[in-house]
């Protein structure tokens, strides 16, 4: 009787350790972590749980974050590429994997909800192309290596109900920086390169290039630098009408 019970009781403990093993095997990868804050910034968890993010805190798969009024967020992630929220965005993480020495597991996909983002791609962005996008609700966004400003005001903050709209029309914004974006929808594809804009109004209505700034303003603050290396602030110097201070 009493081998009986020990034999029952290593089985427990078997099968528990196990359990706690596959619990770790599957919790979600750290896509990458807050680097700058200038106000305060939400996660709503795949759960629903909601939290308040701070400086050096993580983001995972899955994650939505969430810029309040008057706040920049800076995202480092695991493969060295950055995202810099402006006020008033989200932003959700659909997709995050990367592991240096297996690049056949990369994937990277994002979904910007509403208010708008600055992007420097990284690593897997640079050898799998095919592998990074952006979704929103007029248009996805394929990258070559690049650095892009996007900004997505939808139908009920167009006007001047929009704080940081300009009283654009809703739709998609988009400038290039540096390198090569894709814009594309039911209706068309568009290649859109540095120095210039493009607007995508629905997944309907191809997108279509526009000829000087819309509006687009991203005024990060002056703590925030300027990105992965001092070509990129050349870049962005040389690309116009843009009004981005990285200082």
């Amino acid at each position: 009787m009493l081998l009986i019970k020990n034999c029952t009781a290593i089985k427990f403990l078997f099968l528990l350790s196990l359990c706690l093993s596959c619990a770790f095997s599957f919790a979600a990868q750290v896509a990458g972590t807050v680097t700058h804050l200038s106000g305060p910034l939400l996660v709503k968890k795949a759960d629903g749980t909601v939290k308040v993010l701070t400086q050096k805190s993580t983001v995972e798969q899955g994650d939505i974050l969430i810029a309040e009024k008057d706040t920049y967020a800076r995202i480092k992630f695991a493969d060295n590429s950055e995202v810099t929220l402006r006020p008033n965005t989200q932003l959700r993480i659909d997709q995050f994997s990367f592991e240096e020495d297996k690049p056949n597991n990369d994937g990277f996909a994002m979904t910007l909800i509403k208010g708008g983002m600055r992007a420097v791609t990284g690593i897997l962005g640079k050898r799998n192309k095919e592998r990074f996008g952006l979704n929103t609700p007029t248009a996805s966004i394929g990258i070559r290596g690049t650095i892009f400003i996007a900004e997505y005001v939808p139908p009920e903050l167009s006007g001047v109900n929009d704080p940081q709209g300009a009283g654009r029309p809703p739709g998609l914004y988009i400038q290039v920086l540096d390198g090569t974006i894709f814009l594309k929808n039911d209706a068309g594809l568009l290649e859109v390169s540095a120095g210039q804009f493009a607007y995508a109004v629905s997944f309907s209505k191809p997108p279509v290039l526009l000829p000087n700034n819309p509006g687009m303003q991203f005024s990060p603050p002056v703590s925030f630098p300027a990105g992965n290396s001092q070509e990129n602030a050349s870049n962005e110097k040389k690309s116009g009408s843009l009004i981005c201070e990285v200082r």
